[in-house]
């Protein structure tokens, strides 16, 4: 069983840049993907970023991210990270720290998710 907690949300300007992070416990991560989904008011969760925990990192960025986003992971703390810049009003969304052993890009078949993080971006 994997248990995720996002934390690092908060109340940020048009511009700001902001670090989430999502702590993982219990399971084995070998062959596990991990990623980030968000979710605005009103809309479905949308796909983030998401990469495999272990061997060569390759980060699958959904289409709005535009460069803006940085998907990184720290195996010692077992803690991935979404490193967000250039922060848009449009961002403004709960974030969600997920794992499964495939990857979607889809919420479906993601079988774990975290509480999730709110970040509001407001001028």
């Amino acid at each position: 069983q994997v248990q995720l907690v996002e934390s690092g949300g908060g109340f940020v300007q048009p511009g700001e840049s902001l670090r989430l992070s999502c702590a993982i416990s219990g399971g084995s991560l070998s062959t596990y993907y991990m990623a980030w989904f968000r979710q605005a008011p009103g809309k479905e969760r949308e796909f983030v970023a998401a990469f495999p925990w272990t061997g060569i990192t390759r980060t699958v960025y959904g289409d709005f991210v535009e460069g803006r986003f940085v998907m990184s992971r720290d195996f010692v703390k077992r803690e991935v990270y979404l490193q967000m810049n250039n922060l848009k009003i449009e961002d403004t969304a709960v974030y969600f720290c997920a794992a499964h052993q495939t990857f979607s890009n889809s919420t479906s078949p993601w079988r774990y998710w975290g509480q999730g993080t709110q970040v509001t971006v407001s001028s």
